[in-house]
């Protein structure tokens, strides 16, 4: 299975991005090859639109997961018509968050703020 994650550093042992639309890159990990890879998420510094266009992002990466530690509404709807599911991170590190979802251990995304518009 291929897993997004926002990210700020290029490190699994540093904590998930706060901001899915607004991360710095997105870590694309494969849970069979454990390959992984990250991705700079151009939407980062646009001025509007950031979750629509990192949701885009990682669906054009043909990701089956992404685990964050929130979404808004706009980035969801993409992500969801995609058939991507969402799973609400825990406060660990990236790595940990991986291993978590793997066994089991993550829960679906349930909470869709509205967005934060206008920026972080």
């Amino acid at each position: 299975m291929k897993i997004a994650i926002p990210v700020d550093k290029k490190d699994l042992n540093e904590k998930l991005a706060e901001h899915f639309g607004r991360a710095t890159y997105f870590l694309i990990y494969d849970t069979e090859t454990k390959d992984s890879k990250f991705i700079e998420n151009s939407a980062a510094t646009s001025s509007g639109g950031a979750g629509i266009k990192a949701a885009q992002t990682v669906v054009d990466e043909g990701v089956e997961a992404l685990i964050t530690p929130r979404c808004g509404k706009n980035a969801a709807e993409v992500i969801k018509e995609a058939d991507i599911k969402m799973y609400q991170s825990k406060d660990k590190t990236i790595q940990e968050n991986i291993d978590d979802l793997i066994g089991g251990g993550l829960s679906l995304l349930e909470e869709i703020h509205s967005g934060f518009h206008g920026g972080r």
